[in-house]
Formats: C-alpha cells, sequence, structure tokens
C-alpha cells in the first residue's frame, strides 16, 4: 500500500477545542489544513465525547429525577435512559464537529495514531495504511487523560473505572467509591448518589476544597453530605482486593466495598506516543508541552493549545488558546495568554459552586483591605428565583477592595452559579467597581438580581 503524502500550512494533532477552532478558522480563509485525530470517537474533542458535555448531561437528568417516594431513591432504569440519552447527544456533536471541518474543501481529516518524525514532518499510521504530513505549522492539541497511580491492586482490576469508563457504563452501581475529592470526584460523586447509588468518596487531604474559603467549602460539604454523598477526609488508599478499597485515616485501617472504584486522581497530559524528542520540542517532567505566553514551544512554527501544555484544564482556555495562536499566524501577534484576567471555574454539584478571582484568605494574604458580603441563599429575600425553582440552597460571597472599590473575587453556591459567576468576571476585567454592579438594573425574578442585595451587604 502506497504512502500518501499531504503538504500543509497548518498541521494539528487533536481534534480538541482550541486545534479545531483553528483548523476550521484557517481552512475557512484558503489555507491548506491537514487534522489529525486518533480516533473517531473523539471528532469535536475531550469536552464533546468524555468530557464537559456528558457529565453535565447527565448531572442535569440526575437534577430532574422523579422521586419514587420517601426514602426510595429513583429506578436504576433512569439511570440506563440517562446514559443512552447522553450517548445519542455526544454522537450528533461528534458527528456535526466532524463535518464541520470535513466539508472544507481545503481540510483534510486523518483518522490514526500521529507521531513526529522530525520538526516539520508527522507520520500518522491510518486504517488506510502510513500517511506522511509535512506542515509548515503544527499545533499539538492532543488533551489529556485519567491518571491511574500504581496503588496495589487498581490495575488489572474489572471493578476500577476512570471517568471515561463510568460515562458509558449502562448498569447504576449500588456501591460507588471515587478516590480523590477533587472537582472530578465531587461531581460524579454528587450525580451518582442522586441517581440512588451509595457515594463515597476518599480524600487525602485533611478537607475538600481547599482552595476556598472555610466558610464557602463547608457550604458546599454541607450540601454534599445531604446529597448523600459519604465524604471521608485524610484517607490514605493502601490497597484495592476487587471491591474492597483499604484506607488508613490518621494511621486507623479502615475499608470500603464499592460495585465500581472510580479513580479521579488527577489528568496527565498525551504525549507520550508523540515522538517530541524526534521534533525537540521541550516537555515537562509530567510529560506537557513547554510554551511561552504564545503558545508557541522552542520550536517556533510548533505550538500547543488545551490541556497538553499544562495550562489550566477548561475547555473555554484552549478556546482563547485558539485565538492567541490565530493572532500568531493571522494577525497582528500582539494576543498572548498574560491578557487573561479573572478566568472562572465551576464544580457542578446542586446548586453548582462557580468561583472567579481571589478568595479572602488570598486577598487578605495579599494585603488587600477588604470588604466581604457572604450571604445564605435562602436569606436573600429579594432573589425569589432560586425559590421558584427549588433550590434555595447555598451561598453567595464576595470580596471587595474597601480602598478602590474594585471587585476581587467571588464564590456563588447557589442555582444558575455557572451563569451568573461570567457578571462577576465581567465585572473584574473591565473594573466595574462593586458599587456599580450593585446598583445596576437586573431582570426579575433571576439569579443576577442578586448582585443588588449582596453587594448592598458588604462590610
Amino acid at each position: 500500500m502506497a504512502i500518501r503524502q499531504f503538504e500543509a500550512d497548518l498541521v494539528t494533532i487533536g481534534f480538541g477545542k482550541g486545534a479545531k477552532t483553528l483548523a476550521a478558522a484557517l481552512g475557512a480563509r484558503g489555507r491548506r489544513v491537514v487534522m489529525i485525530e486518533q480516533s473517531a470517537q473523539m471528532y469535536g474533542g475531550t469536552c464533546i465525547n468524555i468530557g464537559c458535555v456528558p457529565t453535565k448531561s447527565l448531572v442535569f437528568q440526575a437534577e430532574h429525577l422523579q422521586q419514587t417516594g420517601a426514602g426510595h431513591p429513583p429506578d436504576p432504569g433512569v439511570y440506563t435512559h440517562a446514559v443512552h440519552t447522553t450517548a445519542d447527544l455526544t454522537a450528533d456533536l461528534r458527528a456535526k464537529n466532524f463535518a464541520m471541518l470535513d466539508s472544507l474543501a481545503t481540510v483534510d481529516v486523518l483518522t490514526g495514531s500521529a507521531s513526529f518524525v522530525d520538526a516539520h514532518t508527522v507520520s500518522v499510521q491510518t486504517a488506510d495504511g502510513e500517511a506522511i504530513v509535512t506542515g509548515e505549522h503544527i499545533v499539538i492539541g492532543t488533551g489529556s487523560e485519567p491518571v491511574v497511580p500504581d496503588i496495589p491492586g487498581l490495575h488489572g482490576n474489572d471493578r476500577v473505572v476512570t471517568s471515561t469508563d463510568l460515562l458509558v457504563t449502562e448498569e447504576l452501581p449500588r456501591q460507588l467509591v471515587v478516590l480523590g475529592g477533587g472537582y472530578v470526584g465531587l461531581e460524579f460523586a454528587a450525580m451518582y448518589a442522586r441517581y440512588g447509588a451509595e457515594a463515597t468518596v476518599l480524600e487525602r487531604h485533611p478537607a475538600i476544597l481547599g482552595q476556598e474559603d472555610d466558610d464557602v467549602a463547608a457550604a458546599a460539604t454541607e450540601l454534599l453530605a445531604a446529597a448523600g454523598v459519604h465524604i471521608v477526609t485524610s484517607a490514605a488508599v493502601t490497597a484495592v482486593d476487587g471491591a474492597t478499597v483499604h484506607y488508613e485515616v490518621d494511621g486507623v485501617s479502615a475499608s470500603v466495598q464499592g460495585d465500581r472504584i472510580l479513580v479521579a486522581l488527577g489528568r496527565r497530559p498525551v504525549t507520550a506516543e508523540l515522538g517530541l524528542d524526534r521534533a525537540g520540542v521541550d516537555t515537562r517532567a509530567d510529560g506537557s508541552v513547554v510554551v511561552d505566553q504564545h503558545l508557541r514551544t522552542n520550536q517556533p512554527h510548533i505550538f500547543a493549545v488545551g490541556d497538553v501544555n499544562g495550562g489550566p484544564q477548561f475547555t473555554y482556555v484552549s478556546l482563547d488558546d485558539y485565538r492567541v495562536v490565530l493572532d500568531q499566524l493571522d494577525g497582528t501577534g500582539r494576543r498572548s495568554t498574560a491578557d487573561r484576567v479573572a478566568v472562572p471555574y465551576v464544580l457542578f454539584m446542586t446548586p453548582p459552586l462557580a468561583r472567579v478571582g481571589l478568595t479572602e484568605r488570598a486577598a487578605r494574604a495579599d494585603g488587600h483591605r477588604v470588604k466581604v458580603a457572604a450571604l445564605p441563599v435562602a436569606k436573600m429575600t429579594t432573589v425569589p428565583r432560586a425559590r421558584i425553582v427549588g433550590q434555595p440552597e447555598g451561598m453567595m460571597k464576595v470580596v471587595v477592595d474597601a480602598d478602590t472599590d474594585q471587585i476581587l473575587g467571588a464564590a456563588l453556591l447557589s442555582h444558575d452559579s455557572h451563569e451568573v459567576i461570567n457578571v462577576v468576571a465581567l465585572a473584574i476585567r473591565h473594573r466595574i467597581t462593586a458599587s456599580q454592579l450593585r446598583d445596576e438594573i437586573y431582570t426579575h425574578p433571576s439569579m443576577t438580581e442578586a448582585f443588588n442585595q449582596l453587594l448592598g451587604a458588604l462590610t
């Protein structure tokens, strides 16, 4: 079988948000583009297929379950239906993402494993044989994968799953043990508890959500407990024996049983098989690609976007990576990662926890003289929206510089906080003061109007 040859202005490795958007943009401008994706099941990237979209679909459906009566969890068949519905959603998005690039005359999509031959050449092992792709510019966007540590009994255990595995598991586990109390672990634990599983989280640190202020973390922990999530902190997992997870807390041995054992102990960049050494591209010890503020590697024509470059592992950051690289390839060249200010993030529990900027603890440590407002949502009488939708739980907190009235940060544990936090982020970026945000006119009934009362409570 003859080796196929391709020459391109741009070669992208990986179909994630940053790479696919860049490929589509330059393809639409008439540039020759070759997009390489290892699996046809990953067209569109991690977010669409095994990340944000399927998890949030399952969270949404869990939030809208009809309980069968006091003390009785939902029918497990509802969970199976949710998995099928989610699979249909991701399949549709996957097809649309493929068509977005395949429909462009100047773009070729190759499905297969890519590895560098040299700094300008990539070999792709496809079902139709090898393809050799030469590119003027190359973008690495291969994403990240779950880390499974060398804990005795984890590897080769059919009860052990990653988040990717669990998303397509059609049978609801009766007992789910989650190793790791980070965002992935907590989201899955809360979601599966709503579907009726007994969820236990083993967290090695003294508390979950240690990056948050104590009052915010305590409120979130209380909500998780009320949802049926059992959290064990300071838990050092020592071994896994079939369905049994052994751990120690302060030297005292204990164990817990699980039909499924979810490993949620972080993610690492997918670079091991790329042959980056042959391209002369520098990486860190964890495999992430070293880039500058313009996302260039030490090889000026090679860029790295998304999770693979060691930055924040958010789809919306990968989208901004696209903007930075596009500006380098077809713009002024001035845009950089240094331009990013007040990037929010969300833990999709119920209700979600969203935060942006500094915590109160960090603001004080940085030397700010601060004003703080922290109110339980249930006591915010001017915000009926939370009661209307049956989610009066949680709290809202904002931290403001007492000398300048500039908003330093906010934590919103409330209905629709994943939307409302963007208002705070916009205010921080554009230096809208707390007083201005407090006195704005907002629609009613909405969660955004909470700023009228919340910012009026600053002390």
